[in-house]
């Protein structure tokens, strides 16, 4: 689990994960994004996203389901197809005095044991690398707070 306290409010930063179209603007790695499906019950809304990614050594297409719970301030992906064997990750959104506390956790493993291994022995880079994503991401979109 990744833990970071942001100095804006758990909803601006529900709207800044929640926003999967936007990722191919701030994350390098997605190369492409795209939705269907969409679906809204009340405080949660689902959407159906393929994202495809491009690293050095790998480019891939996967799809995930991203549920959005406004109420609960927490998105939750599961996967639907592509190069995992499983892939999970959920974000958590709490109020930290002025700030926000976002946890994030992920849990995955390739179907290609060779590429799980490598990018295993690196998953928190990773997960590091994805949250300074977003604090730059959040900086551009509400500004920069003290």
């Amino acid at each position: 689990m990744v833990t970071r306290v942001l100095p804006y409010a758990p909803e601006q930063l529900f709207d800044l994960v929640g926003d999967v179209e936007a990722y191919p603007k701030f994350v390098p790695w997605i190369t492409g994004m795209r939705t269907w499906n969409a679906r809204v019950d009340g405080a949660v809304s689902t959407v159906d996203a393929e994202a495809q990614v491009g690293f050095s050594f790998l480019r891939e297409k996967f799809a995930t389901r991203v549920r959005r719970d406004r109420d609960a301030l927490s998105i939750d992906v599961s996967l639907l197809y592509g190069p995992f064997k499983r892939l999970a990750n959920g974000w958590r959104f709490a109020p930290e005095g002025d700030a926000t506390r976002v946890e994030f956790v992920i849990d995955f493993a390739f179907k290609a044991a060779l590429l799980d291994a490598m990018l295993a022995a690196n998953i928190d880079k990773a997960a590091n690398k994805l949250i300074a994503c977003f604090e730059d991401r959040a900086r551009q979109v509400y500004g920069e707070k003290a």
